[in-house]
């Protein structure tokens, strides 16, 4: 039997996938991004653009928000890809090729074929092509082949094609291969946190599409423990909807501020969590282990790893994914004198 929610308007709205009608607080960059993209609709080369800025701050929404109009009044067909989900040349390609509605195989096929493929499939709808690489981090730290690959389409084809990245890391690119660097032509756009009233203003916008009836001070009080961590606004949903959840089971008439209050010290930092659940298998074990205690030093570590792995990688692989972690900032690595050399410390890092 279906009961109806006394508490819950529409409770999609404060899921971390829902994109609003409106994004209060990113009208700025909404334009920039869409001035950079506009020439595409006329049959000219748009601009490359590279959006960054720490987590939950609106970067991928405004993206997704602008290919939304773009989609439904320009003609352009947009493409979204997450780095994390796709992380490889084969597979940036071939799902590209596949949301330009073509078959192509996910496996068997060299990259060559899948990039001929490509070219074959532009060529034939002769529409301006924008791609986003979302998490762009997770591309580079695998692969920076495929950007040069995507940057070299308009030798191949007429059609307009550009390139948005997105990435929580302003000097991602800092440490590219010259060729890719020379070939990128990227405006950046950066976001910064929001305050503690536009937190406010964009909760309470939620609140207003997901609840029926709400006390006065819900929205403060939930803005102010989203700025307390880290200035996510995932993490005030998260608190609103774990509120909300227990207004239901109380039956309360309303959604009050005690019931936000006994969720607060429940509701940490949202990237972190997401980060854990990402990273692959070898990352999740050196995790595990340094949850063990304080630091260990980097050779230590590979000790205690290549024990426990049936199959453990090299030592330089292992130095590479500790790599990666520090750059997610999951993991801390420091540098320290050992008589004429140095040895690196490492240690998680507590959220």
């Amino acid at each position: 039997m279906n009961i109806e929610s006394k508490i819950f308007k529409n409770e999609e709205v404060l899921s971390f996938e829902y994109l609003p009608e409106f994004l209060p607080h990113r009208e700025n960059q909404i334009k920039q991004l869409a001035r950079n993209l506009m020439p595409a609709s006329k049959g000219r080369k748009p601009q490359n653009t590279f959006i960054f800025g720490p987590s939950g701050i609106g970067k991928t929404a405004v993206v997704k928000f602008v290919f939304r109009e773009f989609e439904n009044y320009s003609g352009i067909k947009t493409v979204y890809i997450n780095c994390w989900d796709f992380n490889t040349a084969q597979a940036i390609l071939t799902e590209t090729v596949l949301r330009l509605g073509f078959p192509v195989p996910r496996r068997g096929w060299a990259k060559d074929e899948i990039l001929s493929r490509l070219i074959e499939v532009l060529g034939k709808s002769k529409k301006g092509l924008i791609i986003c690489l979302d998490e762009v981090d997770q591309l580079i730290f695998k692969s920076q082949e495929v950007l040069y690959d995507l940057l070299r389409l308009n030798q191949y084809v007429k059609n307009p094609i550009g390139i948005v990245f997105v990435s929580n890391n302003p000097h991602i690119f800092a440490n590219l291969e010259e060729r890719i660097k020379s070939s990128l032509s990227i405006e950046e756009i950066e976001f910064k946190p929001y305050s503690l009233m536009e937190m406010k203003d964009i909760l309470e916008e939620r609140i207003k599409e997901g609840f029926f009836k709400v006390e006065s001070g819900v929205g403060l009080i939930v803005a102010n423990h989203a700025v307390k961590k880290g200035g996510d606004v995932r993490v005030g949903l998260e608190c609103l909807l774990k509120a909300g959840r227990i207004a239901e089971e109380e039956n309360a008439n309303m959604l009050k501020v005690e019931h936000v209050k006994k969720v607060l010290k429940e509701v940490k930092e949202i990237k972190p969590e997401i980060l854990k659940e990402r990273v692959n298998e070898v990352e999740k074990e050196i995790l595990k282990i340094l949850g063990e205690r304080e630091s260990f030093t980097s050779g230590e570590l590979y000790k205690i790893y290549s024990n426990k792995a049936e199959n453990p990688i090299t030592q330089r692989r292992f130095r590479e994914f500790l790599k990666h972690l520090a750059s997610i900032g999951l993991i801390k690595i420091r540098e320290k004198k050992k008589g004429k050399g140095r040895t690196r410390i490492i240690s998680s890092i507590n959220f």
